[in-house]
């Protein structure tokens, strides 16, 4: 076999269909992180952008899409901003991981959301997650009573909450893949409230986050797009979701809503919505991610499966990433195994945020009117 590593914008014509065609005969590759649409835009922006093509004679029979940083650490396409990476590659492709990340100049390749069981990474998976999806494949209509079998006494609550927001503010509109920047500058915002109120890292602050989402918003194609959804009451939007789509799966990404309606629960509302509005569509699953939410329990209707592993070769920087990674990973894995540690960490991460605007509030009032006259 041979290795030839270029970035995602070298790629010719004849290279992208075989990356199309590659990741439409596996089900398992259903995912719009592995389309080449998306590490051509991830290219576009950030410099450590590669692709590994792998030949077998002359035969493209797989693409390999990393990040390379400083010390050869290798990293998945989009790293935090994913939930989906792994080998683009034809059925069974084995090769060398180590000789890959040779080829690669990297020394590690770390990886928390790669597609399971592929043959390749398979030995270096540390860790296998389920990742909830709404499947469509018999309908709308049995996803529903899937729903319902779940959790009746949720379902029972959306409901209501749906139709009291219609009464009190006006009919419900739910409006799918809204090309409008406008909704979608209104859901960023929304997001970036939530990361500060939660005390999360505000991903928005970085521009090139930005840049990524609008690019990806204005992808509309049959095999790949960005899909902006909103929820409307009267003619206030409440609630929405911005995510990515192949031809039958749409991937959950960013969903956000407005506090002002917190009470009637806009984000579930919107969900249920959304997953109507998808099967109407065409689209056969809806990949919500693994972990983190409850909410994703009872509106699952099935599980993918993502894997978390290493892979590295003898080196000084290796070990001093695996010295440092470990803790955190062993860390992570131990509260999201346990509902009541995340909730209790949530809460913790939510009161930092509490404080965090307090005293940005406080900062700002100082820089109008340092003398304090009022």
């Amino acid at each position: 076999m041979k290795i030839n590593v270029i970035r995602p914008g070298e790629l010719g014509a004849g290279e992208r269909a075989r990356w199309r065609e590659l990741q439409k005969a596996d089900a398992s590759l259903d995912n719009p992180f592995l389309s080449v649409e998306f590490a051509v835009a991830m290219d576009r922006l950030r410099d450590y952008v590669r692709v590994a093509v792998i030949e077998d004679g002359n035969r493209i029979v797989g693409f390999l899409p990393y990040e390379r940083h400083s010390f050869g650490i290798g990293k998945p396409l989009g790293g935090f901003l994913t939930t989906c990476h792994g080998l683009i590659a034809v059925p069974d492709l084995k090769i060398d991981a180590r000789a890959l990340l040779r080829a690669c100049k990297l020394t590690v390749f770390d990886f928390d959301h790669l597609v399971a069981g592929q043959p390749t990474f398979a030995p270096f998976e540390s860790d296998v997650r389920p990742a909830p999806v709404m499947d469509f494949t018999l309908g709308f209509d049995t996803w529903l009573e899937q729903v319902k079998t779940n959790s009746p006494k949720n379902l029972k609550t959306v409901r209501y909450k749906e139709r009291k927001l219609g009464r009190e503010h006006g009919e419900l509109r739910f409006e799918w893949s809204s090309p409008d920047p406008g909704v979608l500058r209104t859901l960023l915002n929304w997001k970036s409230d939530q990361y500060q109120r939660t005390g999360r890292v505000d991903r928005f602050a970085q521009p090139w986050i930005v840049e990524l989402i609008d690019l990806m918003h204005a992808e509309r194609s049959p095999d790949f797009s960005g899909v902006l959804t909103m929820l409307y009451s009267g003619d206030v939007p409440v609630a929405g979701h911005f995510g990515l789509s192949t031809a039958t799966t749409l991937v959950g990404w960013f969903p956000a809503y407005d506090t002002e309606f917190a009470k009637y629960s806009p984000g579930i509302v919107h969900h249920m919505q959304m997953a109507e509005a998808a099967a109407a569509s065409g689209l056969l699953m809806v990949d919500m991610g693994k972990g983190g939410k409850e909410y994703k329990d009872w509106l699952k209707s099935g599980v993918l499966y993502v894997a978390e592993g290493r892979v590295s070769r003898p080196s000084p920087a290796a070990a001093v990433h695996w010295m440092g990674r470990t803790p955190f990973n062993k860390a992570r894995t131990i509260v999201m195994d346990r509902p009541s540690l995340y909730r209790a960490a949530d809460r913790v991460l939510k009161g930092f945020g509490r404080v965090r605007r307090s005293m940005q509030q406080d900062t700002d009032a100082v820089a109008k009117d340092p003398t304090g006259a009022g």
